[in-house]
C-alpha cells in the first residue's frame, strides 16, 4: 500500500489528513501489544467527516497508523509540547500513557520508518502546497484532527469542541485565524478554544509560512463532536455529523474566498 493518498484540486485550500489511517504492515502490528491493536488513537472517520464540503479542495491523506510514525511529530524527534505529557515520532504509550508496544522499535527502526512513511507524506504534501501556490499565489493548508475530549493524561478537564491552532499567530495570516475562530465562536451549542492545548503540531508550525504565501492552520476536534461514543467502536453518529459538517463547510468555503486577499506571491 502507498503511505499517502492526494485528490488534487483546483482551489487554494488544502486539507492535510496524517492521522485517518490505519493500516499497518503485518510486522509492525505483530510487535503491538492487546492495547495497541486497539489503534485508540486514531482520528476515526476524519476523511469522511470533510469528504465534499469544499469544491476544488485538495487532500493529502496518510494511510498509515501513527503507531507506524507519527506524521504530524517533528522528524527530528523534537517534542512538540516540552514539559508536557505527548506522544514521540514514533509513540510508545498510548494518549492514556499505556505501552503500546510487546517490543518497542530500534532507533534504526525508526529511521527506516521515518524514510518509509514520514518523509513520503510530506513530501506530497510540501508538493502539493507548491502546485496550489503557483496557481492562486498562495496556498491555505488546513490540518484536520480529532481526539477524544476526556484524555487526563494529556489535559484537564474536557477539551472544547473546536481546537484551533497557529501557533500563537505565527502560522498565518490574522485574517484566518479570525475568520476560523468567528465560525466557530458563532456555532451554537460547541465551545472553542484558540491556541488552547493543541497550538498546532509539527506540520502547521513547520508549512506555516504567510511571509511566503503559506498559511497553515489546525482544527482538532474534540471526538464527541461526531462520533456516538468515544470509544470502541468509535462510531459515526450520523445526527451530530450533519450539523457539524455545515459548520466546516462554512470554514472552507470561508478560507477559499479569503485567499485572494491575502497578498500572493504569484
Amino acid at each position: 500500500m502507498t503511505p499517502v493518498e492526494v485528490t488534487r484540486g483546483t482551489g487554494p485550500v488544502v486539507l492535510g489528513l496524517p492521522h485517518t489511517g490505519v493500516w499497518l504492515p503485518d510486522d509492525i502490528m505483530a510487535r503491538l501489544n492487546d492495547r495497541g491493536r486497539g489503534l485508540s488513537d486514531t482520528d476515526w472517520h476524519i476523511h469522511r467527516l470533510y469528504d465534499g464540503l469544499l469544491e476544488g479542495v485538495t487532500t493529502v491523506r496518510a494511510t498509515f497508523h501513527r503507531y507506524v510514525i507519527d506524521a504530524n511529530r517533528d522528524p527530528s524527534g523534537h517534542s512538540l509540547y516540552p514539559g508536557q505529557n505527548t506522544t514521540g515520532l514514533v509513540p510508545l504509550t498510548d494518549f492514556d500513557g499505556e505501552p503500546v508496544w510487546q517490543e518497542a522499535p530500534t532507533s534504526e527502526e525508526i529511521e527506516a520508518r521515518r524514510e518509509a512513511f514520514h518523509e513520503p507524506y510530506h513530501a506530497a504534501l510540501a508538493a502539493e502546497l507548491d502546485r496550489v501556490r503557483d496557481s492562486h499565489g498562495v496556498a491555505i493548508l488546513y490540518d484536520c484532527h480529532s481526539i477524544r475530549s476526556r484524555i487526563p493524561y494529556l489535559f484537564d478537564g474536557v477539551l472544547p469542541d473546536f481546537n484551533i491552532g497557529t501557533n500563537g499567530g505565527t502560522t498565518c495570516d490574522p485574517a484566518v485565524e479570525a475568520a476560523v475562530k468567528a465560525i466557530c465562536d458563532r456555532a451554537e451549542g460547541y465551545t472553542t478554544v484558540l491556541n488552547g492545548r493543541f497550538k498546532g503540531g509539527w506540520t502547521t508550525r513547520h508549512y506555516g509560512r504567510p511571509d511566503a504565501g503559506l498559511h497553515a492552520i489546525q482544527m482538532e476536534l474534540a471526538q464527541s463532536t461526531h462520533l456516538v461514543r468515544e470509544k470502541a467502536p468509535w462510531e459515526f453518529d450520523p445526527a451530530k455529523t450533519d450539523r457539524l459538517r455545515g459548520h466546516l463547510a462554512d470554514i472552507l468555503t470561508t478560507l477559499a474566498d479569503l485567499a485572494p486577499t491575502l497578498g500572493g506571491n504569484r
